[in-house]
């Protein structure tokens, strides 16, 4: 991002976007536009559709601001909803997941710190970024990150999420 002529702007609607079953990223920021500090991703989501497995990262704090629908997150089993206006966070280490806890789409705002995790959503969006539990745990540990599917299908059984 250039910002020596004066303020960037990025209007909205645009930007890069990825697109996977019942998901859609937006970037908004990435980390090497912010020099590593900080990565922004839009995620919305349909009704009930679980965002990733269970999972944790070593490098990088999330927080979640919830700008429309029902955030639903589980962070080292305890689970909360959250509304607009709400914002959670998931810090490094912790296992943690969110989904569409609602019947309307969610949007969330991630603000990534430091950047970088947001490269492993665009893998996810790419052509033949469809990973099972057999690839996804090899993928996430490029990024410092660890899944546990064993965990997540029970959260997926309470709440009849799409995964």
């Amino acid at each position: 991002m250039d910002t020596s002529a004066g303020p960037h702007i990025l209007r909205a609607g645009k930007g890069d976007v990825t697109v996977e079953p019942g998901m859609l990223d937006r970037y908004l920021l990435e980390s090497a536009a912010s020099g590593g500090s900080i990565a922004l991703v839009e995620h919305v989501l349909d009704p009930k559709v679980l965002a990733a497995p269970i999972h944790r990262h070593s490098r990088e704090d999330e927080y979640s601001f919830v700008l429309a629908g029902t955030l639903g997150v589980i962070e080292e089993g305890v689970e909360i909803t959250a509304s607009p206006g709400d914002l959670v966070t998931k810090l490094r280490g912790r296992w943690h997941t969110f989904w569409n806890a609602g019947d309307d789409e969610l949007r969330v705002l991630e603000i990534i710190v430091p950047g970088g995790l947001e490269a492993m959503f665009r893998r996810f969006g790419e052509p033949g970024g469809e990973y099972s539990p057999d690839t996804l745990p090899a993928l996430a540990a490029e990024y410092g990150a660890d899944v546990d599917f064993e965990a997540t299908m029970p959260l997926v059984e309470r709440h009849g999420l799409v995964f």
